[in-house]
């Protein structure tokens, strides 16, 4: 047995990957333990997975991808594992904002909106507001 000790820390890698199951499930509105009950697992286990306490086995990957409908590549798409940075660091990227609660409630009211010439119109807004 482990002493508490001597635990390693999570990989950066173990990290991202939950980081993105947690975004993924939290932009469907899921909860862990509706997440769980399609995997069979506790919410424990799922919350293990989105900290990356523990490591997601490329069977149980494939399942947690098919619930949450993505590919499993969503989970490794883009730089972030060339160059891992810290758990503790900002985030800037894509995942980082879906998992603010700013992005998911910024991101669920904007897929509201139908009409594509005022999610244009939005969008310009938004990018002349981060450049004031």
């Amino acid at each position: 047995m482990q002493d508490i000790a001597t635990k390693k820390a999570p990989s950066p890698i173990d990290v991202e990957v939950g980081r993105r199951i947690r975004a993924q499930r939290r932009l469907l509105g899921m909860s862990q333990s509706a997440l769980a009950e399609k995997l069979d697992l506790t919410f424990q286990q799922v919350q293990k997975y989105e900290k990356g306490v523990n490591r997601v086995g490329a069977s149980r990957l494939q399942r947690v991808a098919d619930s949450l409908g993505v590919p499993i590549s969503h989970f490794f798409d883009n730089a972030a594992f060339d160059n891992p940075v810290p758990t503790d660091a900002p985030r800037n990227d894509l995942v980082g904002f879906l998992s603010s609660e700013e992005g998911l409630e910024l991101n669920r009211a904007f897929t509201k909106i139908k009409d594509a010439r005022t999610r244009q119109k939005i969008v310009g807004l938004l990018k002349s507001l981060a450049l004031a």
